[in-house]
This record gives C-alpha cells, structure tokens and sequence, in this order.
C-alpha cells in the first residue's frame, strides 16, 4: 500500500522503516534533509517539500503524521487545500481528542477524511511493533487496515486472554495489536488514558526503587536535635540492596513483572546510581489531559494526579510552596533549616554483559 509520512523523528522514522520491511511504498517529508537523508532507502522516498509528497501519491491519497501535538494544526493548514476530495489524513502523534473532533469536522467539510491513531510503542517499536488505538470512520480505517496490521506487533506478542473465544471476540484485531475504538477522537482518547496509566506505573517503580536504595538508612549517622525526627528503629534499616539484582529477580514470575520493569534493570545495570539524570521528569500532556477526563466525569483518580504532581516536583515547580512551609514554620516556631545530608557513595557500576555476536 502506498502511503505519505510527514514527520521523521524517532517515533516517524522507524515507522517508515517497519512499513516499508512489509512491503509497503512510502514518500517521507520532513523539514530537516538529515532527517530525509536517513531514511532514504529500498521501498522509501523521500521529497524536499509538502507539494511533492502530495503530487508523488496516487489517490485516494493517504498521508499519515508523526509531528508533535503543538505543529498538527499547522501542518493541516499547509497540507489540506494540496489534497483532493476522499483524500485521508492519519494523525498518529499524542493529539488531543477534542482537536481530533474539531480536526475530522473541518476537514470533512473539504471531504477530507480524518483518522486519529494513538501510537504506543516508543523507540523499540521498530522491533516490537506498534499498539494502535484508532478513531474515525469504520470503511476508512478498514481501507488503512493492510498498515495497521504491518505496524502491529501481531498475536504472537502475548498469548490470548482464556475465554476470550467463548466471549465472542474472535473478530477483533485487539489480539494483533491495533483495534479501532469508535468514533473520531476516541483512538487519542484512549492512548490519552493509556499514558496517564503509564505515568501512574512509572511512578510506583521509582517509588519503590527509591524505598529499596534508602534501605540501609540505618546505618548511617544519627541526627538527632530539635529540628529533626531521629529514626526509632535505625536496627531495622541496614540492608545494602543489589537493586540491578533485585529488578533483574523481578523479572522472573514476579506479578509487577511489564516492559518498563525491563527497562528499569537494563538502566540500573549500566548504571545503580543513575548518575547520568538529572531526575528532571517532562510531561507531554496526557496526564493532564487524562486528569481533567477524570474531573468531568466524576471519577477519582488519586494515584495518576499523584504521579503527575510528582513529575510538576521533579522540575522543581515545588520549590517555591516548600520554601513558603519552611518560612512559616520558622514564623510560627522559630525552626531553622537544616542543610541537606549528602547521599552516600554509590557503588560502582556492574560492567555490562559481553555482546552477542
């Protein structure tokens, strides 16, 4: 199947690369020629401009978008008035779902078709395939079907859910990896959702991880004076923890056991200490977007509006409410600040394991 790519960034760029190892034909545009450059290849070209990309693809004309959420209304703008009458736009970034209903409906009215498709797969996802969670039209995305399915990891990535054939599921294309999920917006509504959960999972690892590196707090020097709460029991917390070990065990038949767990050993092998962060964690949007879901429908989601706030703390935004508590603190009681104590010494890294050849 033929297809256009606006977009080569880390996410666009393996997309094209998995799409085109299937078999199907791509024209890839991006502003950056570097970025054109490295994609150039067998079953990929690619073209300096938005016009020759749409004059290269034969109609209906399907040209899908891997920018961010901030450049889509721009890139529409552009791209629209060069298409032509049943014409499809795919939009695979990290889109609000509400711009996705006002997107389809402005387009519809040039009919031009609108498909929004959450993509979860990350940089791996050129290896493991891509998670697909799609809006739109029922007869437009199954004409895009042959590139959901090339995307898709496919059933062998996990095993079928028991009793899935007795509820009837048997036609759904969730056990391949992709599934349309309704009407426009609902495909970006549920990876919205998704990344809210994911930001909640994460946050429970780092929790945890953190709970496990300050387990000998027991050995280390007792402050004890009016400013600061000494420890009970510091007999109970002199545990020195092999935490690569620890994730790699986890691994293995434990029920957290997921893929960002695996990602969390390979880090903490290369590095125990995660010296090379800053621990400065960004948010793209769907949280809050997933947090304000919630409010609207009265639903209570404690733990994803924690791990947001958590991520808000890590840059700092905190800084300035704890720098208040501290100022009324030393207001109502004359409590004075006390510096922070330094972290140990990590230990030193374990070497990585010798390459396959």
């Amino acid at each position: 199947m033929q297809f256009g790519m606006i977009g080569l960034g880390r996410m666009g760029a393996n997309m094209v690369r998995r799409l085109s190892g299937g078999g199907h034909q791509c024209v890839a545009y991006d502003t950056h020629e570097a970025a054109r450059t490295a994609i150039s290849g067998t079953g990929v070209s690619t073209v300096p401009t938005m016009e020759e990309l749409v004059a290269d693809l034969h109609q209906p004309r399907v040209v899908w978008l891997m920018v961010p959420a901030g450049a889509v209304d721009r890139v529409l703008a552009a791209l629209a008035p060069l298409l032509a009458a049943g014409d499809i736009i795919v939009d695979g970034g990290n889109s609000y779902y509400r711009d996705d209903i006002r997107r389809a409906a402005e387009l519809q009215a040039q009919q031009l078709h609108y498909v929004d498709v959450g993509t979860s797969g990350g940089v791996a996802g050129f290896d493991r395939g891509y998670c697909l969670m799609i809006g739109g039209e029922p007869d437009v995305v199954t004409h895009l079907t042959p590139l959901f399915a090339a995307l898709s990891p496919g059933s062998a990535a996990a095993t079928p859910t028991p009793g899935r054939a007795d509820a009837h599921r048997a036609g759904s294309s969730a056990d391949q990896g992709y599934l349309h999920c309704g009407p426009h917006g609902a495909g970006h509504f549920v990876k919205m959702v998704h990344n809210g959960i994911e930001y909640g999972v994460m946050g429970a690892y780092a929790e945890g991880f953190n709970i496990l590196q300050e387990a000998n707090a027991g050995s280390r020097p007792v402050t004890s004076d009016a400013e600061t709460a000494p420890m009970t029991n510091p007999e109970f917390y002199r545990y020195e923890l092999d935490l690569p070990e620890i994730a790699e065990l986890w691994r293995r038949g434990s029920v957290i056991g997921s893929w960002l767990l695996d990602l969390s050993a390979a880090a903490l092998l290369r590095d125990p200490a995660l010296a090379g962060y800053a621990g400065r964690v960004s948010d793209s949007g769907e949280g809050r977007w997933t947090l304000a879901a919630a409010i609207d429908e009265a639903v209570p989601a404690p733990i994803l509006s924690a791990a947001l706030f958590a991520r808000f703390s890590s840059r700092g935004n905190a800084d300035y409410g704890d720098k208040l508590l501290s100022a009324m603190r030393h207001g109502f009681g004359g409590h004075q600040e006390r510096a922070a104590v330094p972290a140990p010494p990590a230990p030193p890294a374990s070497p990585a394991p010798p390459a396959k050849a």
